[in-house]
């Protein structure tokens, strides 16, 4: 099936400059948001303390219902309405880690009962503990960061046959871990380093197919993070497992982009390349809008219909597929040609030229 037609020649990255600000603003603004919010906004499962669910008769403040559990000094809980509209249902976040969990269920329920009537219903009760919830932070972040790397590797044998770089990228980036982890440096920063240390291997080593396949998957979990930070959303196991989809995700987009590109110079080898690539996104697109447009349609669907636990997980799905296919048209691609034009001694932008002369 082709949904577009042959021979369409969009100019793609003819736009690469406005793509990358676009961006760079939007990369901008997830990390003011994170900075303005204290950081991303973690669930029970990484921060530790009591998840409550509760669903009432009729609707009620958060404030309502603040003081109604005043009694079990409870009363500086967040709260959140919870599932969809009209069916009165709550979340009770606890970020006290202290609290006996025994008999709690039937301390709020009461509590509840003794402000609002009968009409209370528990749902669930759970609890996290804050070194369980530490430990499951520091193992998702690592989960996506090692995903990543594996990526980078993967990426440099297959389209650039450079094994032996991957590994010496590998392991120079597991001794740079050791040795900022023996500091004790917080998780979060030893991941950022990592990141920066990859991208700069990248480009010593010449792995030009790797940079724009690492370059573009922290430009897409970089920007759902930031919906995330201004929805004010939570990000919790089931987000990070939506994380490491939109990854496989957005790769998937890129290889096939990639491998068209590495075929295509093959076949033109006196062509310039910002006209090979752009040829090769054109020659891709019929496939990549109808892969994107199958995904978003389920993804929509299980966004609006699927109910309100895999709700934020839909929805990071559906930014993660947008940002996704979005950054393997202008921002992966592009990054191979802005390599290649400033760095590469050979750049085959200037092939055609020299040959006229």
């Amino acid at each position: 099936m082709e949904f577009i037609k042959a021979g369409i020649n969009i100019n793609f990255i003819g736009r690469r400059n406005i793509a990358f600000t676009l961006s760079s603003m939007m990369i901008i603004a997830t990390l003011f948001l994170l900075i303005w919010r204290g950081g991303p906004n973690f669930g029970v499962d990484f921060s530790g303390g009591v998840l409550i669910q509760v669903k009432l008769d009729q609707n009620r403040m958060p404030s309502e219902i603040k003081s109604a559990l005043a009694p079990v000094q409870l009363e500086d809980s967040i709260i959140q309405e919870f599932g969809e509209e009209g069916q009165h249902e709550y979340l009770i976040r606890v970020r006290r880690t202290d609290i006996e969990l025994e008999g709690l269920s039937d301390k709020v329920r009461q509590a509840l009962i003794s402000e609002f009537g009968q009409g209370v219903e528990m749902r669930r009760v759970e609890m996290v503990g804050p070194k369980v919830g530490a430990d499951l932070r520091q193992k998702a972040l690592f989960a996506i960061f090692y995903s990543i790397l594996f990526i980078a590797i993967y990426i440099s044998g297959r389209f650039e046959l450079k094994w032996m770089m991957s590994i010496v990228m590998a392991l120079s980036l597991a001794f740079v871990v050791y040795v900022f982890s023996s500091f004790g440096m917080p998780v979060i920063w030893l991941i950022v380093i990592a990141l920066i240390v990859t991208i700069g291997l990248c480009w010593v080593l010449k792995l030009k197919y790797a940079l724009g396949a690492i370059i573009a998957l922290i430009h897409d979990v970089s920007i759902t993070i930031g919906a995330f930070a201004l929805t004010d959303r939570e990000i919790s196991l089931a987000i990070i497992a939506a994380f490491l989809t939109i990854v496989g995700y957005s790769l998937n987009d890129t290889i096939i982009v990639f491998d068209r590109i590495r075929e295509n110079l093959r076949r033109f080898r006196r062509r310039p390349l910002e006209e090979i690539i752009n040829k090769s996104i054109n020659e891709t697109l019929s496939r990549t809008v109808l892969t994107s447009a199958t995904t978003l349609f389920v993804v929509l669907a299980l966004f609006i219909m699927g109910g309100a636990v895999i709700h934020d997980f839909a929805f990071a799905m559906l930014v993660g597929v947008i940002v996704g296919t979005y950054s393997s048209i202008f921002v992966a691609s592009p990054i191979i040609l802005v390599w290649e034009e400033k760095f590469a001694k050979r750049g085959r932008s200037k092939a055609l030229p020299s040959a006229v002369r």
